[in-house]
């Protein structure tokens, strides 16, 4: 069995609070995007997993992996073959890891007809990590308390073009949220969104003050994806991957100058 897990944006990321556990309450809106990893489980005699493609970590303590196991913990299922081939860049923002992990829980239930419905393999997607529940859907929704409180929101973004640039930097989420200050008083991201023209001023990511001070050429990619025309700029998560969102396509040679840049993802 093959699947294509996708990554995501996130379209205003508001840091609410800390909460006594370490972790944070947030306010956000992933948006599905169509840049794939791809992932292959099949029965086997006994466990193995290998990734190939960007950033091959250990695979001693890939998400896949704890994914597998979280299942097996309750379901004995028998033993698999998985293949990870790693298309979205880790440390980016773009919650590729998070969907590895969801499409891992719901191949592995479609796979040994475990009938676990959407909202139990959210429960187990949880436990994976924050945004991880988000990838069972795999829908807009509206992500709050630490990310995994989800409501799905009505928004359709497929008559636009998408720019993502990701450079070659890699930011930790846990680095990103040991610096940013939690704001409780931001104005409601529902309100702010069902009006595009209003995005650019009031659509924030409060991740950007302090990355973009750490790292400012994400900076200038935001302001050059505006001076290009986009409607709409923004880090995604805590980075480092930055996108643009157009009313039209924009030439793709314009990004040929930032020669430390992935060649951008640009969906039209």
């Amino acid at each position: 069995m093959v699947l294509f897990p996708n990554a995501k944006i996130n379209l205003g990321l508001h840091i609410l609070a800390k909460r006594p556990d370490g972790y944070h309450d947030l306010e956000t809106c992933m948006y599905p995007i169509p840049w794939y990893d791809v992932l292959e489980i099949v029965p086997a005699a006994s466990f193995s997993f290998v990734q190939t493609g960007l950033n091959i970590p250990s695979n001693d303590n890939n998400i896949c992996i704890s994914a597998y196991h979280l299942i097996k913990e309750r379901y004995d299922i028998a033993p698999v073959s998985i293949h990870l081939h790693k298309v979205i860049p880790m440390g980016a923002g773009l919650g590729g890891g998070s969907a590895d992990a969801a499409f891992t829980l719901k191949m592995l239930n479609e796979l040994f007809s475990l009938k676990l419905n959407s909202e139990q393999l959210k429960e187990y997607a949880g436990q994976l990590g924050s945004d991880c529940a988000f990838f069972i859907d795999n829908m807009p929704a509206i992500a709050t308390k630490t990310g995994t409180e989800l409501e799905l929101f009505p928004l359709n973004l497929s008559n636009h073009c998408l720019a993502v640039i990701y450079p070659e930097v890699h930011i930790s989420t846990a680095q990103a949220y040991a610096v940013v200050t939690p704001t409780p008083t931001h104005r409601s991201l529902k309100d702010i969104l069902f009006n595009l023209d209003n995005w650019q001023s009031q659509l924030k990511n409060d991740f950007e003050q302090s990355i973009f001070t750490s790292h400012p050429v994400l900076r200038i990619i935001k302001e050059d994806l505006y001076s290009q025309g986009a409607f709409y700029a923004a880090m995604s998560g805590s980075g480092s991957a930055v996108f643009g969102l157009f009313e039209k396509s924009i030439p793709m040679d314009h990004f040929s100058q930032y020669n430390w840049i992935q060649q951008p993802l640009i969906i039209r």
